[in-house]
């Protein structure tokens, strides 16, 4: 049965969640799948938007999974939450911009993609938790990202209550970055994936391992730099500008 659709148009891959009947609940073949097409994405992918078919973006883990992990001794435990983690983890890293198309509840897991993702636009009643404590479980693989995106104090408080919030929320705390109502969702999504096209495509990669790595030493700041400016894609694209013209690298 397929659990994910994936379509590339041009520099953009679109990947999406395909099990609505159960709000796109991750289990271990759907974790695999969206791990191999972040993974393995064609090397001139730029964006990647993911979404979720339905009425929901990802409710968290799905049941039967959960019950099986119930099951499982402490060592397959480990590894089950590692492949989870793995994916998490390639979202945050991989060189293309991920954008998260958001509607409906992003619960757990599905949370956690969010805050992996570079860049996340929600429809105005969407639903968010970190519900892992109210299973007696912890938010521990994903805890990296969203200390990341939200902060520690953020973190606490949704972390220990467990408690749904709204979109606005999600919003104030950083968690997504636009809110939106459904009919201009996807919109909102597209100018976000024109603005990353926009953009030279090594300097994106080049930013985004520059938030991800953490604040640099000065020196090492100074080298990339460097680096970008005597590079072709920043000679073209400072040239492009003094000269009034689209950079060659600037895709439609």
């Amino acid at each position: 049965m397929t659990m994910l659709k994936t379509s590339q148009d041009g520099p953009v891959l679109h990947v999406t969640l395909d099990r609505p009947e159960v709000r796109n609940a991750l289990n271990d073949e759907l974790i695999a799948a969206l791990t191999d097409a972040i993974v393995g994405m064609p090397a001139a992918t730029r964006v990647v938007v993911l979404g979720g078919e339905g009425k929901a973006y990802c409710a968290g883990g799905d049941l039967e999974w959960m019950r099986r992990a119930a099951n499982y001794t402490e060592e397959q435990n480990y590894e089950d939450a590692m492949k989870l983690g793995r994916l998490f983890e390639a979202i945050a890293t991989c060189r293309a911009v991920v954008v998260s198309r958001v509607q409906g509840a992003a619960f757990g897991g599905g949370s956690g993609l969010v805050a992996a993702s570079d860049v996340a636009i929600a429809e105005e009643n969407t639903l968010f938790a970190f519900s892992e404590a109210k299973l007696g479980l912890i938010p521990a693989t994903i805890s990296s990202f969203v200390l990341n995106k939200i902060g520690s104090g953020n973190a606490r408080w949704l972390f220990t209550t467990a408690e749904a919030f709204d979109a606005a929320t999600a919003l104030r705390v950083g968690l997504v970055h636009e809110v939106t109502n459904i009919v201009d969702l996807d919109a909102a999504v597209e100018r976000k994936v024109k603005a990353v096209l926009k953009c030279g495509p090594e300097a994106v990669a080049a930013s985004k391992r520059l938030c991800m790595e953490g604040p640099l030493p000065m020196d090492r700041c100074a080298r990339m730099l460097a680096t970008a400016r005597s590079g072709q894609e920043g000679r073209e694209g400072v040239a492009a500008f003094l000269e009034k013209r689209p950079a060659s690298f600037v895709a439609e």
